[in-house]
């Protein structure tokens, strides 16, 4: 009994060729994604997903035809370790080839990104009293084919103390942003948005604490003379000008 290719897929027993990426001779590719991820763990590239069969009944390349001009919105939490390293976010599947982070490209048969974003909201840690992100709100326009932003972040370790003697920890950071664009033909850089952290070896602690009456006192006190010192440097500007329009007056009269 004969199958076409699509109806071959939904057999029970089908078996769909791995195009060479097998790791054993019993290992089964039966849908688009499983030929690509046989590929990256193979550390090769998709170069034409039309001739494999299982791409090309699922529709792959237009799929993502019919995906482009979309933007997506990215939330969530990431873990990292107390040590310099950086995430990213780029176009394709990642995979490693000769221990290099790679990104597989190749089937939106594309060489030019849109990576134009807008940072809503980026914290290391949880938030405390005072805080400032620097990178809350940041935009970025690509205006050439190719587009790549770079964060260069330098946080530092806080602690917060509240009144309650509740501590949080968490973290403060500044930022150096750096782009590059140009013709997407001469440059060989992944596109991409990258966020490259470094830890400072300095420590910032806030500590909330009630005020003394005694405190509050003389700062009452020393706003209260201050109000009279100035109140008395006022008046006597105001005196003497007076005085000294007074007297011109005078003298013009007797003249």
């Amino acid at each position: 009994m004969m199958y076409s290719s699509s109806e071959s897929m939904h057999n029970e027993t089908y078996c769909g060729s791995c195009y060479g990426a097998q790791e054993s001779p019993e290992q089964c590719c039966n849908s688009c994604e499983d030929v690509r991820e046989a590929y990256r763990k193979k550390g090769w590239g998709v170069s034409n997903p039309d001739s494999i069969d299982q791409c090309k009944s699922e529709g792959f390349l237009q799929t993502i035809k019919d995906e482009e001009g979309e933007g997506c919105n990215i939330y969530g939490i990431l873990e990292i370790n107390k040590v310099a390293g950086n995430f990213h976010f780029a176009p394709g599947k990642s995979f490693q080839q000769s221990n290099v982070h790679v990104h597989d490209l190749l089937p939106f048969q594309k060489d030019s990104f849109n990576l134009s974003h807008k940072i809503n909201k980026l914290s290391f840690g949880e938030p405390f009293p005072g805080v400032i992100n620097p990178l809350d709100g940041a935009q970025w326009i690509q205006h050439s084919s190719y587009g790549m932003a770079q964060y260069f972040v330098k946080v530092v370790p806080t602690v917060y103390t509240h009144l309650n003697e509740q501590i949080i920890l968490s973290n403060q950071f500044s930022v150096t942003e750096h782009s590059r664009s140009g013709d997407s033909g001469r440059v060989q850089a992944l596109p991409g948005v990258f966020f490259f952290y470094d830890l400072s070896p300095i420590k910032v602690t806030f500590t909330e604490r009630h005020v003394s009456f005694l405190h509050f006192l003389t700062n009452v006190c020393a706003i209260v003379g201050g109000v009279f010192t100035v109140s008395g440097i006022i008046d006597s500007f105001v005196y003497h000008g007076q005085r000294a329009i007074t007297k011109k007056r005078e003298l013009g009269k007797f003249t």
